[in-house]
């Protein structure tokens, strides 16, 4: 999986470009009738009940922009709101204030929605052993808070990119010849460029999970768009042989009868692709 180190620098990636697309050369608008020397006071004021995400990362991006503008948080990431709760002061340049504005609300809104899509999903499972995992269906360029919101609301991370891990999906499968080739193929790449990576193989049928059985050194086997009954004779089949997946346009609604199949993890891509940004406002004190 990613490194911290790896995550960090994909967080200060995302920062320098927000400032550059939002910033550019300069808010004019600010410039044009904000003193330099004037100092403010702006508030992150939640209209929306549901659970915030992002004050960490807001944090991050007032720094960026302004070293000495100073935040007073009173909630921390991953509280349960309600309208009218107050997630931090910020304190400092007004004008830097209004610079950060924009870029700290866009990324709190859509972290927030995340981190409760996710809630949602974790309180369904409770009392199961499956995990909620995210997937890479993410936003191009800021996967990495999209993901952070994932774990901030109770969920798991899958792979942050191709790069940290192997997953032969059904194209790989046909592409390569078939799932005995395409294992093969991929551990002898591994064991030539001395990689260490996890390795998991979807299966679209019984057929495939009986091939994929054979091979040792398979970590996860991806369920995908099997039904009930077909899942709960999978996970039987599979036993401990390695850990085991459902995927494929699984619901809220149904969350709960897969993972009392017996999988360990169920994916979701509409975890970060398929939300609506909460309700929030930075506003002058």
């Amino acid at each position: 999986m990613i490194t911290k180190k790896q995550f960090e620098k994909e967080l200060q990636i995302i920062i320098k470009n927000g400032i550059r697309e939002d910033i550019g050369e300069g808010d004019h608008s600010s410039l044009a009738c904000i003193p330099k020397d004037a100092i403010g006071q702006a508030k992150l004021l939640v209209k929306e009940k549901g659970v915030i995400a992002g004050i960490e990362f807001a944090k991050m991006i007032f720094t960026a922009v302004d070293k000495n503008l100073r935040v007073e948080t009173f909630l921390n990431d991953g509280d349960k709101v309600k309208v009218g709760d107050i997630a931090f002061f910020v304190t400092g340049s007004s004008q830097s204030i209004l610079k950060a504005e924009r870029f700290v609300l866009n990324a709190m809104q859509r972290m927030s929605a995340i981190a409760k899509k996710t809630r949602k999903f974790v309180k369904v499972l409770k009392g199961t052993n499956t995990m909620i995992l995210d997937t890479r269906k993410t936003t191009p360029g800021v996967r990495a808070i999209e993901k952070w919101a994932v774990k901030i609301g109770g969920g798991e991370n899958h792979r942050f990119a191709l790069y940290d891990m192997v997953m032969l999906k059904d194209n790989h499968i046909d592409f390569a010849g078939g799932v005995d080739l395409a294992i093969e193929k991929t551990k002898t790449y591994l064991l030539d460029n001395s990689l260490d990576l996890k390795i998991i193989v979807e299966a679209r049928n019984f057929e495939e999970i009986e091939k994929i059985l054979k091979h040792d050194g398979i970590h996860r086997i991806l369920l995908d768009n099997f039904n009930y009954t077909e899942t709960a004779k999978a996970v039987n089949l599979i036993g401990n042989h390695c850990q085991t997946e459902s995927s494929g346009g699984i619901t809220l609604q149904t969350a709960r009868a897969y993972a009392e199949c017996g999988v360990d993890y169920i994916s979701s891509g509409a975890l970060t692709h398929s939300i609506n940004n909460m309700d929030l406002s930075l506003k002058a004190v």
